[in-house]
């Protein structure tokens, strides 16, 4: 389903204007270690299974649905790979209606289902090396698909999340008055 019942409800509310919106994505890999990317219908870029946190849904609950609608696939979560925001997660879609994402990233295992477009928000898959992935419709930044561990053995990812020094510096200078 492209928009959910309560972002319809919500739209016709307040416009096309900015919404600030929970969200999740999905790195799902093969055995070599690609990452899943599927072709949007809307703007024909590729992406990693994405999309809005419904009310009442859990990040978790909303990622298996997500990935579900979109490829097909039953998934489970096992990590949280990162949380991302910002400037970088503001989209406007072609009807003219403002989104900034903060999304949860997570890792997820293939446990059924077959490849395929369930909502029609796909139009193609493939599994792509981390190395070589294309530029994408969403700013994920690199470090959330490196592989750690892969001499050793798995090894839990430490989560991504975006840092600058200036912010605690700037709330810093703010607090003594500068």
């Amino acid at each position: 389903m492209p928009i959910s019942h309560y972002l319809r409800d919500l739209r016709a509310s307040v416009g096309s204007r900015l919404l600030l919106m929970p969200g999740v994505a999905a790195v799902i890999r093969n055995q070599e270690g690609h990452v899943l990317l599927q072709k949007r219908s809307d703007n024909g870029m590729w992406d990693i299974p994405a999309g809005s946190i419904d009310p009442g849904e859990a990040p978790a609950q909303a990622v298996i649905r997500e990935v579900y609608e979109e490829a097909g696939l039953l998934v489970r979560p096992t990590a949280i790979l990162g949380i991302l925001g910002g400037k970088a997660f503001r989209v406007q879609y072609p009807n003219g209606d403002q989104v900034e994402y903060t999304a949860t990233v997570f890792a997820c295992e293939v446990i059924g289902g077959q490849l395929e477009a369930i909502d029609g928000e796909s139009t193609e898959f493939r599994y792509t090396p981390p190395d070589d992935l294309p530029r994408m419709f969403s700013a994920y930044p690199k470090d959330i698909f490196v592989v750690e561990g892969a001499a050793g053995g798995p090894v839990a990812p430490t989560p991504y999340y975006e840092w600058r020094e200036e912010w605690l510096d700037a709330l810093q200078a703010t607090r003594d008055g500068q």
